[in-house]
């Protein structure tokens, strides 16, 4: 912000300058007074002019300024010393990495947080992976941390990201907040969000962010409260302040806010059920809906509302668990002392909405929390299927692959089961033949289930046996072709791509005589095939 000010003195005092110059050289001895008065008035309409390009000048950097406001955060600081000695258009330039800079605050935030005062960018979001989206209906927040046995943060993004249509990814952020301060281990877990999900990070719908080194204060002299070890003290205090802060960088990027952890799986047809939900609480009072009733998973605030949130959280960060905070909120806004418990609940009702069945499942053995093992489970979820069936064409089925126990091809295909084989290897292959060339107008293979998320087939291709030779030749070898061949005349027409392949078959390779799926390279995990479907 300091730009403004010193281009907007400069401009002053230059036209002072002017003022003073054209002032003096009017002539003071005596003499005819109307050439003075025709020069003098001259010079006005001059400085007129001027002034109106300085007006234009000025409303333009106030246009910039409203404009940069809204541009994505960077992550890498400016120094002072930069903005010396630059031309207008360098100061613009500057101004604008400044601002994108911009910290989230709280104007009582410095009570709650004192030791935030000795390092001024404590408060400014270190976003590593990110585009800036704004504007969306909905944004996950979603915290993870450095867990001493196994992270369950890939498998579920995974099951948010599997059943979204495109209209859906484009009007949806997920920010991933790595709550630690040790920037190696943040950088690799953004790189692993970025070789996992790389059109999801292109596309802006992922974000991943972690916090200042000096954001959290001394936990060391937290008191032990409520017969809690000095340890899990400490765990609920951090995890109060990693969801406010994710609170308060999410306030200004879409219209609701969805807590969530990094241990959960969604139900397939999450986003619809959500947003379907939303529509018809639209006109209630409500302060939070839930979509699940495990602790915070599935909380959804109208984004307007995170600042009053967050600061309730910040206010008591050091005395209580945050979901006995979220009920306190509601205590304070409703509840009447001089009635009692059962009149406030009914208030406190009124202000959170419960959805059913539950739309996210937690999955996590092992806690966040060293040492704790949970066994949370929400009753209210349905059960997700492990395959879906659909009515595919006659064929004759053969792969290279070993299924596990009754876990085979015939019954995956038949809609009965899904297919669970040992570890592929290069050049293994499934392959679906038809007794008849016939027309495929496309095609769906889903690897992976709610229970084996990582068993996955990867560095893997979809290809079909045209049944017409010259057109099949025509169509690869021609100098605009898209297409290339594999072995023994099959041509490759899709790949599976975070456990999925889907696609269409143009007209110049119909009739087809067969569809095969054929790895390219070992892998490290059994692959499971949860869905076929070859649409005719």
């Amino acid at each position: 912000m300091r730009c403004y000010p010193v281009r907007l003195g400069a401009l002053l005092a230059l036209l002072a300058v002017l003022t003073v110059s054209w002032i003096r050289s009017v002539p003071g001895r005596p003499g005819p007074k109307t050439p003075d008065l025709q020069n003098l008035y001259k010079r006005l309409l001059v400085a007129e002019e001027l002034g109106g390009q300085v007006n234009k000048d000025l409303s333009s950097i106030l246009e910039q300024l409203v404009n940069i406001s809204r541009t994505p955060n960077v992550s890498q600081p400016v120094s002072n010393s930069s903005l010396t000695n630059v031309t207008s258009t360098e100061a613009v330039k500057q101004l604008r990495a400044d601002l994108s800079h911009h910290s989230f605050t709280q104007p009582n935030i410095y009570l709650y947080m004192p030791h935030l005062r000795q390092h001024p960018d404590s408060l400014r979001p270190n976003v590593v992976v990110g585009k800036g989206r704004r504007g969306v209906s909905i944004v996950f927040g979603i915290p993870t941390v450095k867990r001493e046995k196994q992270s369950y943060l890939i498998n579920t993004l995974n099951s948010l990201l599997s059943s979204l249509t495109a209209a859906q990814s484009h009007d949806l952020l997920i920010i991933v907040f790595v709550a630690e301060t040790d920037s190696e281990y943040v950088s690799s877990v953004a790189q692993t969000i970025t070789d996992s999900f790389p059109k999801e990070v292109q596309s802006g719908l992922m974000e991943v962010v972690s916090p200042s080194q000096y954001y959290y204060p001394n936990f060391t002299t937290l008191k032990e409260t409520f017969g809690d070890s000095k340890e899990r003290v400490k765990w609920r205090t951090k995890q109060n302040l990693d969801f406010s802060f994710l609170m308060l960088y999410a306030q200004d990027k879409g219209t609701y806010y969805v807590q969530l952890e990094d241990d959960v799986v969604a139900k397939t047809g999450y986003y619809s059920d959500m947003k379907a939900f939303v529509t018809q609480t639209a006109s209630d009072e409500w302060l939070y809906l839930e979509f699940s009733q495990l602790g915070f998973i599935g909380k959804m605030f109208r984004t307007r509302d995170l600042p009053l949130i967050a600061e309730f959280f910040l206010m008591f960060h050091k005395d209580k668990p945050i979901d006995w905070l979220l009920d306190h909120i509601l205590w304070v806004k409703v509840c009447n002392p001089e009635k009692d418990n059962k009149d406030c609940d009914q208030q406190k009702a009124l202000l959170k909405q419960r959805y059913k069945p539950s739309l996210f499942q937690h999955v996590g053995l092992h806690s966040s929390l060293p040492g704790k093992i949970q066994q949370l489970k929400d009753k209210d979820f349905d059960q997700q299927p492990l395959f879906r069936a659909h009515k595919n064409p006659a064929a004759d089925l053969s792969s290279s692959l070993k299924h596990y126990q009754h876990h085979s091809l015939s019954r995956l295909y038949n809609g009965e089961d899904f297919l669970w084989a040992l570890t592929p290897l290069r050049d293994d292959y499934i392959l679906f033949s038809f007794p008849q060339p016939i027309h495929i107008s496309g095609f769906l293979f889903r690897s992976g289930n709610v229970k084996t998320s990582a068993d996955k087939f990867y560095n893997t291709t979809v290809e079909v046996l045209p049944g017409n030779a010259a057109l099949k030749d025509k169509l690869v070898f021609g100098s605009d072709s898209k297409y290339k061949e594999s072995k023994d005349g099959f041509i490759i027409v899709g790949a599976f791509e975070n456990g999925l392949a889907e696609g269409e078959i143009e007209a110049g390779l119909q009739p087809v005589s067969a569809l095969r799926l054929l790895v390219h390279s070992d892998s490290d995990v059994w692959a499971l095939l949860s869905e076929v479907h070859i649409r005719t």
